[in-house]
C-alpha cells in the first residue's frame, strides 16, 4: 500500500463527507418508508419498506426495483437512521445486526474508506490498490493524536498503543488476523513503519558501537522473512505461510532498543509440493533467477523445470521480478549483519532442498526393495551438505533400526524411501527457517540497552473453514479461539469499567467463559482428554492409526456440547467441532504422522556429523527427533511388520505448538491488546468489488459479529446529556420547567415523560446509556413529532392567508357599493341647472384660486428650503473631504521624500555591490587557478598511491611465499618429530659428553656475564625498536583505514557514475526529442509572432481610425440631436397651435352665449389683470437676476476649465515624450506576443493531429463494425472453437498488459516532458506577466479549451463505443462457450480464422493504446491550458491592482519630471553661457600667449644681431689702421646702431610689461574661473534646494489640483445631473413656449379675422336678435324633448348596470370555484411533480455514483500499473544496492585476509627482522613524507574550502542583489507601462471632457438666446394684449370683442405665468423658431 504519485487528495480516503449523511431528504425517506433489511442471495441483504404484516410473515417492497415479496418476521433486520450512515465506529450503531454492519462496511469501502472501528476492533478491507494514506505526512498527521480525534487507520491503532505504553508503562500488543490475502502482512509492515518513524533512536541520540541503524534493520527483517516464509497462492501473491509475533522493545524515553521475532506453524509441506497455479517459497525462485554464474556453479543450480519439488515450474508474479527480489533479500541480509559465509551456507541448504526432490528410486524386480539407479543427484546433495555419498545412500535405502537392544539394517520400499527424502527436505527447510529467525533475533536483540517495555505485533492466520479441514486448520482455529476469548475478556472488561465509572448498576459477566468449552475440547489434558491430548496418546500406542484416534475421540468426547459426530456414514469428515465462528468439519488423515513428524534418524545423524559446520549446527538437536523405529509401528500397520518401542521421550508437534501458544497467550494477557481484523473483499483481486457473503463469513470468523453480540447484551449506544436533551426534548415538551436545570435531572425527567422500560436504559454521571435499537425508536418518534408540528404550522398559515383574502373581498364589496351610490347621485345631479351653474362659477371664484396659489407658494418655499439644506450638507461634506485630501497630500509628500532618500541609498548600495562583485570575480579567478594547481598535486599523489599499492601487492606476494615456506616448515616439523625419536636415543650417548661440557660450562659462564651486559644493551635497543615498531604499526593502520575509506568512496562514486551514465543516456535521448519538439515549437512561435505583430499593427491602426471616427460621430450626433430637437419643437408647436385654434373656436362660440353674463365681471377681471401684470414684471426681474448669476457661474467654470485644459496640455506633452519609450516596450511585448502565437500554433497542430487520429479511429471503428458482422456470420462455425479462443483471449490480455506497460512508459516520458514544458511555461509566464493585452489571449485560450474539450468528449465517446464493442465481443464469446458442448467438429479448418481474429485483437489493442495515448495527451493539454488560464487570470487581477496603485504615482511623477526638465534646461543654458564665456577668455589668453612668444622670438633675433654687430665692431677696431678713414662713418653707424638697440630695449620692456599684464590677467581669469565655478556650484546647490522645495510645492500643488480635479469631477457629475434636469425642464418649457407662440400666432390671425368679422357680426347681430326669439322658442321645445330622452337613457343605464353587476357577481363566483379547483389540483400535481423530481434526482445520483465508481476503478487500475512500474524500478535499485553490499562484503573479506596476513607477519617478524629493517626505514621515511604531504594537502584543502564557502556566500549575496535589481527594473518597467496606459486613458477622458464642455457651452449659449427671444416674444405679446384691450374698450358692439380679448389675454398671461413659474434654468427656446427658417 504505497503512496500514490499523483495529485490525489489522501483526505478523501480518510474522512467522511457529513453533508451527504445529514441530508434531511434521506431522513424523511427513511421515516416514511419504514425501511428494513431482508436477506438476499445476491447482495447478502437488501433494503425494503414494510407494506403490511400478515401474521408471522411480512409483505415488503424492495427499494431497488419496487418488487414485492413475503418474508418471515424473524428474517427481517432493522435499519439504522441515515445519520448513522458510514459511521466510523460500528459499536455506535443503534441497530447492531449483521445487515447493518455489512452495509456500513460496504458503504465505507465503496467510498474508499478501508478502515472502520467496531468497538475495540479495527476492521480493514483489502482495497487491492495503492492508496495515498501511508506517507510521512499522514504519519505526522496521526502522531500524538488520540483515537477519537482522527478517522480510523492502522496508524491510529499504532499511535494509541505507543502512547499507552509510554503513559501507563504497560506492554502493548497489536493482533492482526484474517484470511490469506486480506492484508495482514501489509498492515503489520505499516505498524512497524509507523513505530520506526515515531520512535527511531537516531533522532535523540546515537550509539556508535551498533553496526547499522536498528530501525533500518528492523524494517529489513521483513524482506528476509518474506522471501523464506512467503509464497504465491491462488488467493494472494505474497501469502505468509507462517504466523509471527514481532516484539519491539522500547527504552524509558520511548526509543526503539531492540526487537525479537517468534514464528508459528511454518507450512513446510509447501517446500515439497504445491497446488495448481501456486508456488513454493519465494527464495527458491529468487535464487534460481538471481544467482550469478559463479554462484550457480558453486551451488550446483539448474533450470526451473529440472526440479521435481517445483511442481508447476516457473510461475512469475505479475509486477515483480524474482531477480530483483533476490538482490533485495541479499542486501537486507547484509544490513542485518549476515556474513558472506552464512549467506552462502544458507543458499547451499536451499539448493540441497531442491536436490532432495531430484533423487529418484526404483523398485527392484523381484522384491519391493527400493534402489537408486543413478547417484549423481545424491553426489550433488552430499557435496552441498558435506556428507559421504555411500553412507547417505545406505542410510536412505537400508537404514539401521534398533530392535530390542540390537541394531538391524532394514531395507526400505520405494514409497518409504520417497517419504523419507521428502521428510528430510521438509525438516531441513524448517530447521533453516528456525535458524534464520534465531539469527535475525540475534541481530535485533541488543542486550546493551535493555528495553523498558515492548509492543508486540501478532500476524497470524485467521479462522479457516474449508470443505475438509486438517491438523493445520485445527491448530489455527484453536489459536483463534484463544485470541477471541482474550478479545471478549478485554472488551467487556473495558465496557464494564466504563459502567462502573458512570455508576451504572451492572452484574459482572465474563464473556470469555463462552468460548471455554470449545477450548477445553481441544486442549484439556485429562478427565476427559481433549483432541490434542488424545492425539499425543495415540502416537505412543502400537498399531495406532488415524481411524483408532477418531474412534477414541468419539468415545471420549462424543457427549461434549461443542463436539459432533459425522451425520452419515458416507460423510467425508471424521468429526465436527462447533467453534464460535461456526461448525467446522475435520478429516483426520495422516494426523499421527503430522503430529510426530518422523525422520530417517540415520540421515539425521549423518547431517549432524556433516563436515559443513552450518549443516551440523542445523541438526544439532538430532536426539530429540522422532526416528524411523518409533514410526515403524504406525507405518508397519500399513506394511505389515512388527512394532518396536524406544526408551526415552520425544516432543510432538501438537505439544510444541500448545506450549508456544500458551507462552504467547501469557504474553498477550500481560499486555494491553489492540485488535486489527483484515478482510478480503473478493477472490478475483479486483479493486472496488465486495462479495457480501464472503465478507459476512469473514466477519463471523474474525469475531466481529461475536463482539457485536456481546455489545448487544450491554448498553452499546451512549449519548451525552446535553445532546440527548437538545435532540429529544421535542418529544417531552412540558417535562422540563423553564430556567436552569442540571443535565442529568433534565434527562431523568425526559426519560420519565417518555415512559421507557427501565431495562432499556441506564443514566450515568455524564452520559445516558441505551440498549441496541432504543435510539432508532426515539428517532422515529422524533420524526413523527416534527411532521405533526410542521403539518399544524402549515394549517395555521393557510387559515391566516384565507382569512386575510376574505377580509379583502369584504372591503372590495363595501367600496363597490359606495362607488355605485356616488355614480347614481352624479347621474341625478348632472342635468340639474343649478348644479351646472355651481360647477361653472366655482372655478371663477377668487377665494378658491387664492388657496391654490398659497398652496403652490408653500410648496415652492418647501422645495427651496430642501435645496438649501442639501447644498449646506454638500458644502460641509466637501469641506471635510478637502481637509482629508490635504492630510493625504501631506502624507504623500513625506512618503515621496522618504522614497527619494531610499533611492539614493539604493544607488550607493548598487555601486558598492558592483565594486564587491569585481573583487569577488578577481578572487574567483585566483581560486580557479589554485584549484587547477590542487588538481595537479592530487594527480601526483594518486600516482604515488598507485606505486604504494604496487608495493603492497609485492609485500602480499612475499607473504604468500612466506606462507608456502611455513607449510614447508610444518612438513619439516613432521619429519623433525620422527628425527626426535632418533635423537632421544642419541641423547643417552650425549649424556656422556655432558660431563665434558660441564667443565666448559664454567668457562662459558664467565663469557655469559660479559654477554649479559651486552644483552642488556641489546634489550634497550630492542625496546626502542619495539616502540618504533608500534608507532609504525599505528601509522600503517591509519593509512589502511584511509585506504579503505578511499576505496569505499571510489566504489560509491563508481556506482553513482554507473547510475548517472544510465540516467544521462535516457535524459540525452529525452533531451534530443525535446529539442526537436522545441525547434518545431520555435518555428511555429516565430510564425505566430509575425501574425500577431501584423494583427497588433492592424489593431493599432483600427484603434486610431476608431477614435477619429468616434470623434466625428460624436460631432455628428450633437448636430443631429440639435436638429432633432428643433424638428420636434416645430412639430409640437404646430400641434399645439392647431389644438389652441380648435379651443379658441369653441371658446368663441361659448363666449357668444355667455357674453351677456360676463359683461358685469369685466371690472373685476381688469383688476386681476393689473395684478397679473405686476407679478409678470416681478418675475421678469427675478429671471434677469438669475440669468446674471448663472452667467457669472458659467464664467467661473470656463476659467477653471481653461486652467484644467492648460494642465492637461502640459501632461500631453510629457506623454508624448514617454511615447518613444512605450514604443520600445511595445516592440518587446510584440516579440512576446510572437512567442505566444507560436504556442497557439503548436496547440492548433496538436488539435489537427488529434483530429487526424480521431478520423483514423472512426475509420478503424467502421472496419471493426464490418469485421463484427463477419464475426457474427462465422459465429456458428466458431462454436466448437470456443475453448481455444478462451486461451487466445488470455494471450491477448497478456498483450494488453504489455501494451499497458508501454503506456506507463509513455506516461513517464510524457511526465518528464510535462515537467520540462512546465519549466519553459514558467519562464514564459514570468515574461507574460508584463503584458497588457492578456484579455485577448485568455479569450483565444478559452476558445481553444472549449474546442479541446469537445474533441476530448468526442474521443471519450469513441472510446466508450470501442468498450461497448469489446463487451459485445465478450458476450459473443460467452455465447460461443455455451454452444461448445453441442458442437465439437471442424477444429482444423478454423485455424486461419483464429489467426485473423488474433490479428484483429492485436490491431484492436494497438488502437486502444493509441486511444489511451491520445486521451492522456488531451488530458494533459486541457490541464495545462486550465493552469495557464488560471495564472493569466491571477496576473490580470494583479496587473489591475498595480495599475490602480500607479495611476496616482504617475501624475506626481509626470509633474516632477516636467519641472526637473525645465530646471535642467535652465541649468543647461546657464552652463552653455558660462562655457562660452570661458572659451572666449581662453581664446584671449591664447592670442596673448602667441603675441608674447612672437615678442620673445623678436628679442632673441635682436640679441643675435647685437652680438654680430659687436663682433663687427671689434673687427673694425682691430682693422683700425686700415680703416682710419672711415672712423667718422663708423661712429655714425655706431650711434645709429646704439639708437636702434635702445629702441629695441624699449620695445622689449614694453613687451615684457604687456606679457606681465597678460599673465596677471590670466591669473585673474583663473581665479575668477575658480570663483565662478564655486559660485556656479553654490548656485547649483541653491537651485537644487530651490528645485527640491519647488518639487515639494509642486507635489502639494499636484495634490491640491488633484483634490480640485476631484471636486471638479464631482461638480461636473452634479452639473451633468443638473444639465439633464435642465434639459428635461427645457423640453417641457419649449413645448409650452411653442404652444404659447403658436397660440399667439393663431390669436393674431384670429384677431385680424375677428376685426374683419366684427363688421359682419354687427350686421348679423340685428338679424340674430330677430331670429333669437324664434330660436328661444325652438330651444325650449327641444329641451323638453331632450329631458324626456335623458330620463329614458337613465332608466336604460340603470337596468344595464344592474345586469352588469349580476354578470360580474356570477363571474366572480365562477372564478372563485375555478381557483379552488386549481389550488387543489395544483397541490396534488405539485406533490406528484416533487415526487417525480426526487425520484429522477435519485436515479441521476445513482448513475453518477456508478460512473464515478467505474472511473475510480479505471484510475485505480492505471495507478496499480504505475505502482508496478515503480516497484520494478525499486527492485532494480535494490539490485544495485545488493551489488554494492557484495562489494562491501568483498572489502570486509579483504580486511579479514589483511588481518590474518598481519598476524602471519608478526609471527614471521622474529625470523625476518634483519631483512625488513632497511625496507621499514625506507617505508618510514616515505610514510613521514606522505603524512606531511597529507597534512599540507588537508590544510590547503581546508583553506580552499573556506575560501570557496566565502566566495559562494558573497556570490549568493551578489546574485540576490542582482535579482532584486532585476525585479525592481521589471517593476519600474511595469509601472511605466501602466502609467502610459493611464496617460492614454486620461487623454481620452480629457478629450471627452473637452467635448462635453463645448457641448455644455453651446447648450448654454443656445439657452441664453432662447431666453432672450422668449422675453422679446413676451413683450410683443403684452403689447398686442394692450392694443387688443384698447380696441375692446371702444363703443357698444365692440364690447363683445373686448370681453373676448380679455379672456384671450387671460389665457396668454396664464401661459406666461407658466413660463415664469419654472426655474431660471429653462432659458427659453425661441431660438428653435428662429433657426428653422434658414434650415428650410
Amino acid at each position: 500500500m504505497a503512496q500514490r504519485s499523483g495529485q490525489e487528495d489522501p483526505e478523501r480516503y480518510l474522512f467522511v463527507d457529513r453533508a451527504v449523511i445529514y441530508n434531511p431528504a434521506t431522513q424523511a425517506d427513511w421515516t416514511a418508508k419504514k425501511l428494513v433489511w431482508i436477506p438476499s442471495e445476491r447482495h447478502g441483504f437488501e433494503a425494503a419498506s414494510i407494506k403490511e404484516e400478515k401474521g408471522d410473515e411480512v409483505l415488503v417492497e424492495l427499494a431497488e426495483n419496487g418488487k414485492k415479496a413475503l418474508v418471515n418476521k424473524d428474517d427481517i433486520q432493522k435499519m439504522n437512521p441515515p445519520k448513522f450512515s458510514k459511521v466510523e465506529d460500528m459499536a455506535e450503531l443503534t441497530c447492531l445486526n449483521e445487515a447493518s454492519v455489512l452495509h456500513n462496511l460496504k458503504d465505507r469501502y465503496y467510498s474508499g474508506l478501508i478502515y472502520t472501528y467496531s468497538g475495540l476492533f479495527c476492521v480493514v478491507i483489502n482495497p487491492y490498490k495503492n492508496l495515498p494514506i501511508y506517507s510521512e505526512n499522514i504519519i505526522e498527521m496521526y502522531r500524538g493524536k488520540k483515537r477519537h480525534e482522527m478517522p480510523p487507520h492502522i496508524y491510529a491503532i499504532s499511535e494509541s498503543a505507543y502512547r499507552c505504553m509510554l503513559q501507563d508503562r504497560e506492554d502493548q500488543s497489536i493482533l492482526c488476523t484474517g484470511e490469506s490475502g486480506a492484508g495482514k502482512t501489509e498492515n503489520t509492515k505499516k505498524v512497524i513503519q509507523y513505530l520506526a518513524h515515531v520512535a527511531s533512536s537516531h533522532k535523540g541520540r546515537k550509539d556508535h558501537n551498533i553496526p547499522g541503524e536498528l530501525e533500518r534493520q528492523l524494517l529489513q527483517a521483513n524482506p528476509i522473512l518474506e522471501s523464506f516464509g512467503n509464497a504465491k497462492t491462488v488467493k494472494n501473491d505474497n501469502s505468509s505461510r507462517f504466523g509471527k509475533f514481532i516484539r519491539i522493545n522500547f527504552d524509558v524515553t520511548g526509543y526503539i532498543v531492540g526487537a525479537n521475532i517468534e514464528t508459528y506453524l511454518l507450512e513446510k509441506s509447501r517446500a515439497v509440493r504445491q497446488a495448481k497455479d501456486e508456488r513454493t517459497f519465494h527464495i527458491f525462485y529468487q535464487l534460481l533467477a538471481g544467482a550469478g554464474e559463479h554462484l550457480k556453479s558453486d551451488l550446483l543450480l539448474e533450470g526451473f523445470n529440472n526440479y521435481r519439488f517445483l511442481s508447476n515450474g516457473y510461475i512469475p508474479i505479475p509486477g515483480q521480478q524474482d531477480k530483483d527480489n533476490f538482490q533485495e533479500t541479499m542486501e537486507a541480509m547484509h544490513i542485518m549483519g549476515f556474513s558472506h559465509d552464512e549467506i552462502l551456507s544458507m543458499l547451499k541448504v536451499v539448493s540441497s532442498v531442491l536436490q532432495f526432490g531430484n533423487i529418484s528410486f526404483k523398485k527392484e524386480r523381484n522384491t519391493d526393495q527400493a534402489s537408486m539407479p543413478e547417484n549423481t543427484v545424491a553426489q550433488k546433495l552430499c557435496h552441498l551438505l558435506g556428507m559421504n555419498v555411500m553412507e547417505f545412500t545406505r542410510a536412505i535405502l537400508t537404514p539401521r533400526i534398533k530392535v530390542g537392544r540390537d541394531y538391524v539394517q532394514k531395507a526400505q520400499t520405494k514409497e518409504q524411501a520417497d517419504f523419507a527424502v521428502e521428510a528430510l527436505a521438509k525438516a531441513t527447510y524448517e530447521r533453516l527457517f528456525r535458524w534464520l529467525v534465531h539469527r535475525i533475533n540475534k541481530a535485533l536483540d541488543r542486550t546493551k540497552r535493555q528495553g523498558a517495555s515492548f509492543i508486540g505485533i501478532l500476524d497470524i492466520a485467521g479462522f479457516e473453514i474449508f470443505e475438509l479441514n486438517s491438523f493445520e486448520q485445527l491448530c489455527i482455529n484453536y489459536t483463534n479461539e484463544k485470541l477471541q476469548q482474550l478479545f471478549n475478556h478485554t472488551m467487556f472488561i473495558l465496557e464494564q469499567e466504563e459502567y462502573q465509572r458512570e455508576g451504572i448498576e451492572w452484574n459482572f459477566i465474563d464473556f470469555g467463559l463462552d468460548l471455554q468449552p470449545c477450548i477445553d475440547l481441544i486442549e484439556r489434558p485429562a478427565n476427559p482428554p481433549g483432541v490434542l491430548a488424545l492425539l499425543d496418546e495415540e502416537c505412543w500406542f502400537p498399531k495406532a492409526t488415524d481411524k483408532t484416534f477418531v474412534e477414541k475421540l468419539v468415545q471420549e468426547q462424543g457427549t461434549h456440547s461443542k463436539f459432533q459426530k459425522p451425520r452419515q456414514l458416507k460423510d467425508k469428515a471424521d468429526f465436527c467441532i462447533i467453534h464460535y465462528a461456526g461448525k467446522v468439519d475435520y478429516k483426520a488423515d495422516e494426523w499421527l504422522m503430522k503430529n510426530m513428524d518422523p525422520l530417517n534418524d540415520n540421515v539425521a545423524t549423518l547431517l549432524h556429523q556433516s563436515s559443513d559446520k552450518f549443516v551440523a549446527e542445523l541438526w544439532k538437536d538430532v536426539d530429540r527427533i522422532v526416528g524411523l523405529d518409533q514410526v515403524t509401528g504406525i507405518t508397519e500397520t500399513a506394511f505389515g511388520s512388527a512394532y518396536k518401542t524406544k526408551k526415552g521421550m520425544f516432543r510432538t508437534v501438537g505439544q510444541l505448538y500448545k506450549e508456544s501458544l500458551t507462552k504467547l497467550m501469557a504474553t498477550l494477557r500481560n499486555t494491553n491488546p489492540n485488535f486489527v481484523r483484515c478482510i478480503i473483499p473478493n477472490h478475483e483481486k479486483r479493486a472496488g468489488k465486495l462479495d457480501p457473503h464472503l465478507v459476512l463469513d469473514q466477519l463471523r470468523c474474525n469475531g466481529v459479529l461475536e463482539g457485536i453480540r456481546i455489545c448487544r447484551q450491554g448498553f452499546p449506544n451512549r449519548i451525552v446529556f446535553q445532546e440527548f436533551r437538545q435532540r429529544y426534548e421535542i418529544l417531552t415538551p412540558n417535562a422540563i420547567p423553564k430556567g436552569f436545570m442540571d443535565g442529568k435531572q433534565a434527562c431523568e425527567r425526559m426519560i420519565r415523560a417518555l415512559e421507557l422500560d427501565p431495562n432499556l436504559y441506564r443514566i450515568g454521571q455524564s452520559k445516558i446509556f441505551f440498549r441496541a435499537g432504543v435510539l432508532a425508536h426515539l428517532e422515529e418518534e422524533r420524526d413523527l413529532k416534527i411532521t405533526d408540528i410542521i403539518i399544524f404550522f402549515q394549517a395555521v398559515c393557510r387559515g391566516y392567508l384565507a382569512r386575510k383574502a376574505f377580509a379583502k373581498k369584504q372591503q372590495q364589496l363595501s367600496a363597490l357599493k359606495i362607488l355605485q351610490r356616488n355614480c347614481a347621485a352624479y347621474l341625478k345631479l348632472r342635468h340639474w341647472q343649478w348644479w351646472r351653474v355651481f360647477t361653472k362659477v366655482k372655478p371663477l371664484l377668487q377665494v378658491t384660486r387664492q388657496e391654490e396659489e398659497l398652496q403652490a407658494k408653500d410648496e415652492e418655499l418647501m422645495k427651496v428650503k430642501e435645496k438649501q439644506t442639501k447644498v449646506e450638507a454638500e458644502l460641509e461634506e466637501m469641506e471635510r473631504k478637502h481637509q482629508q485630501l490635504l492630510e493625504e497630500k501631506n502624507i504623500l509628500a513625506e512618503q515621496l521624500q522618504a522614497e527619494t532618500e531610499l533611492f539614493a541609498e539604493a544607488e550607493e548600495m548598487r555601486a558598492r555591490l558592483a565594486a564587491k562583485k569585481q573583487e569577488l570575480e578577481e578572487i574567483l579567478h585566483d581560486l580557479e587557478s589554485r584549484v587547477e594547481e590542487e588538481e595537479e598535486r592530487n594527480q601526483i599523489l594518486q600516482n604515488e598511491k598507485k606505486k604504494m599499492q604496487g608495493h603492497i601487492q609485492d609485500l602480499e606476494e612475499q607473504l604468500d611465499e612466506e606462507e608456502g615456506a611455513r607449510q614447508k616448515l610444518q612438513l619439516e616439523k613432521v619429519t623433525a618429530e620422527a628425527k626426535i625419536k632418533k635423537m632421544e636415543e642419541e641423547i643417552l650417548l650425549l649424556e656422556d659428553q655432558n660431563s665434558k661440557f660441564l667443565k666448559e660450562k664454567k668457562l662459558m659462564e664467565d663469557r655469559i656475564a660479559e654477554c649479559t651486559s651486552q644483552l642488556a644493551e641489546e634489550e634497550e635497543k630492542a625496546k626502542n625498536l619495539a616502540k618504533l615498531k608500534n608507532k609504525q604499526e599505528m601509522m600503517i593502520t591509519d593509512l589502511e583505514e584511509r585506504l579503505k575509506k578511499e576505496e569505499k568512496t571510489r566504489q560509491e562514486l563508481e556506482k553513482a557514475k554507473r547510475k548517472l551514465d544510465g540516467e544521462t543516456t535516457d535524459l540525452q535521448d529525452q533531451i534530443a526529442e525535446l529539442q526537436a519538439q522545441i525547434e518545431e515549437l520555435k518555428i511555429q512561435l516565430a510564425k505566430k509572432e509575425e501574425e500577431l505583430q501584423a494583427a497588433l499593427a492592424r489593431g493599432d491602426e483600427e484603434a486610431v481610425q476608431k477614435n477619429n471616427a468616434l470623434k466625428v460621430i460624436r460631432e455628428l450626433q450633437a448636430q443631429i440631436a440639435e436638429l432633432q430637437e428643433d424638428l420636434e419643437s416645430e412639430k409640437a408647436s404646430r400641434n399645439k397651435a392647431e389644438k389652441q385654434k380648435r379651443d379658441l373656436s369653441e371658446e368663441l362660440e361659448a363666449l357668444k352665449t355667455e357674453l351677456e353674463d360676463t359683461l358685469d365681471t369685466t371690472a373685476a377681471q381688469q383688476e386681476l389683470r393689473t395684478k397679473r401684470e405686476q407679478e409678470v414684471a416681478e418675475l421678469k426681474k427675478a429671471i434677469e437676476e438669475e440669468t446674471k448669476n448663472h452667467e457669472a457661474q458659467i464664467q467661473e467654470i470656463r476659467q477653471r476649465h481653461a486652467t484644467a485644459l492648460e494642465e492637461l496640455s502640459e501632461q500631453l506633452e510629457q506623454a508624448k515624450r514617454f511615447k518613444a519609450n512605450l514604443e520600445k516596450n511595445k516592440q518587446g511585448l510584440e516579440s512576446d506576443n510572437k512567442e505566444l502565437a507560436c504556442e497557439v500554433k503548436v496547440l492548433q497542430q496538436v488539435k489537427a493531429e488529434s483530429e487526424h487520429k480521431r478520423k483514423k479511429l472512426d475509420a478503424q471503428v467502421q472496419e471493426l463494425t464490418a469485421k463484427v458482422t463477419e464475426g457474427e456470420r462465422l459465429r456458428v462455425e466458431l462454436a466448437e472453437k470456443a475453448n481455444k479462443l478462451q486461451n487466445e483471449l488470455d494471450n491477448v490480455s497478456s498483450l494488453l498488459e504489455e501494451a499497458e506497460k508501454k503506456g506507463i512508459k509513455f506516461a513517464k516520458d510524457a511526465a518528464s516532458l510535462e515537467s520540462q514544458l512546465q519549466d519553459t511555461q514558467e519562464l514564459l509566464q514570468e515574461e507574460t506577466r508584463q503584458k497588457l493585452n492578456l484579455s485577448s489571449r485568455i479569450r483565444q485560450l478559452e476558445e481553444e479549451k472549449n474546442n479541446l474539450q469537445e474533441q476530448q468528449e468526442e474521443e471519450e465517446e469513441a472510446r466508450k463505443n470501442l468498450e461497448k464493442q469489446m463487451l459485445a465481443l465478450q458476450s459473443q464469446l460467452a455465447d460461443a462457450k455455451k454452444k461448445v458442448d453441442d458442437d465439437l467438429g471442424t477444429i482444423e479448418g478454423l485455424e486461419e480464422n483464429k489467426k485473423k481474429l488474433l490479428k484483429d485483437m492485436e490491431s484492436l489493442s494497438q488502437r486502444l493504446e493509441e486511444k489511451a495515448m491520445a486521451y492522456d495527451k488531451l488530458e494533459k493539454t486541457k490541464n495545462r491550458l486550465q493552469q495557464e488560464l488560471d495564472d493569466l487570470m491571477v496576473d490580470l487581477d494583479h496587473q489591475r491592482q498595480i495599475v490602480s496603485n500607479l495611476e496616482k504615482k504617475q501624475k506626481k511623477f509626470d509633474q516632477m519630471l516636467a519641472e526637473e526638465k525645465n530646471i535642467s534646461a535652465r541649468y543647461a543654458e546657464e552652463r552653455d553661457r558660462a562655457e562660452a564665456e570661458a572659451r572666449e577668455k581662453e581664446t584671449k589668453a591664447l592670442s596673448l600667449a602667441r603675441a608674447l612668444e612672437e615678442a620673445l622670438e623678436a628679442k632673441e633675433e635682436f640679441e643675435r644681431q647685437n652680438k654680430q654687430l659687436r663682433a663687427d665692431m671689434e673687427d673694425l677696431m682691430s682693422s683700425k689702421d686700415d680703416v682710419g678713414k672711415n672712423v667718422h662713418e663708423l661712429e655714425k653707424s655706431k650711434r645709429t646702431l646704439e639708437q636702434q638697440v635702445e629702441e629695441m630695449r624699449t620695445q622689449l620692456e614694453e613687451l615684457e610689461d604687456e606679457l606681465q599684464a597678460t599673465e596677471d590677467a590670466k591669473l585673474r581669469l583663473e581665479v575668477n574661473m575658480q570663483a565662478m565655478k564655486a559660485q556656479f556650484e553654490r548656485d547649483l546647490q541653491a537651485r537644487d534646494e530651490q528645485n527640491e522645495e519647488k518639487k515639494r510645492m509642486l507635489v502639494k500643488q499636484v495634490r491640491e489640483l488633484e483634490a480640485e480635479l476631484e471636486d471638479e469631477r464631482k461638480q461636473r457629475a452634479l452639473a451633468v445631473a443638473a444639465k439633464k434636469k435642465l434639459e428635461m425642464d427645457l423640453k417641457d418649457l419649449e413645448g409650452q413656449i411653442e404652444a404659447a407662440n403658436k397660440a399667439r400666432d393663431e390669436a393674431i390671425k384670429q384677431l385680424r379675422k375677428l376685426q374683419a368679422q366684427m363688421k359682419d357680426y354687427q350686421r348679423e347681430l340685428e338679424e340674430a336678435r330677430a331670429s333669437r326669439d324664434e330660436i328661444f322658442a325652438q330651444s325650449k321645445e327641444s329641451e323638453k324633448k331632450l329631458k324626456g330622452l335623458e330620463a329614458e337613457i337613465l332608466q336604460l343605464q340603470e337596468e344595464f348596470a344592474a345586469s352588469e353587476r349580476a354578470r360580474r357577481h356570477a363571474e366572480q363566483e365562477r372564478d372563485e370555484l375555478a381557483d379552488e379547483i386549481a389550488n387543489s389540483a395544483s397541490g396534488k400535481s405539485a406533490l406528484l411533480d416533487e415526487k417525480r423530481r426526487l425520484e429522477a434526482r435519485i436515479a441521476q445520483l445513482e448513475e453518477e455514483l456508478e460512473e464515478e465508481q467505474s472511473n475510480m476503478e479505471l484510475l485505480n487500475e492505471r495507478f496499480r500499473k504505475t505502482t508496478l512500474q515503480v516497484d520494478t524500478l525499486n527492485s532494480e535499485l535494490a539490485g544495485e544496492r545488493s551489488a554494492a553490499q557484495k562489494s562491501e562484503n568483498a572489502r570486509q573479506q579483504l580486511e579479514r585476509q589483511n588481518k590474518e596476513l598481519k598476524a602471519k607477519l608478526q609471527e614471521l617478524e622474529g625470523s625476518v627482522k634483519s631483512k625488513f629493517k632497511a625496507t621499514i626505514s625506507t617505508l618510514e621515511a616515505k610514510i613521514v613524507q606522505l603524512e606531511e604531504q597529507l597534512e599540507q594537502e588537508a590544510k590547503e584543502r581546508a583553506a580552499a574550502n573556506k575560501l570557496v564557502r566565502r566566495t559562494e556566500k558573497k556570490l549568493k549575496e551578489v546574485f540576490m542583489q542582482v535579482e532584486d535589481e532585476r525585479r525592481h527594473a521589471d517593476q519600474y518597467k511595469e509601472q511605466m507601462e501602466k502609467a502610459n496606459a493611464r496617460m492614454k486613458q486620461l487623454k481620452r477622458q480629457l478629450e471627452e471632457a473637452e467635448e462635453e464642455a463645448t457641448r455644455a457651452n453651446a447648450s448654454r449659449r443656445k439657452l441664453q438666446r432662447e431666453l432672450d427671444d422668449a422675453t422679446e416674444a413676451n413683450e410683443g405679446l403684452s403689447r398686442e394684449v394692450s392694443t387688443l384691450k384698447n380696441r375692446l374698450r371702444r363703443g357698444g358692439p365692440i364690447t363683445f370683442s373686448s370681453s373676448r380679448s380679455g379672456r384671450r389675454q387671460l389665457h396668454i398671461e396664464g401661459a406666461s405665468l407658466e413660463l415664469s413659474d419654472d426655474d431660471a434654468e429653462s432659458k427659453g427656446s425661441d431660438v428653435n423658431e428662429a433657426q428653422p427658417a434658414p434650415a428650410e
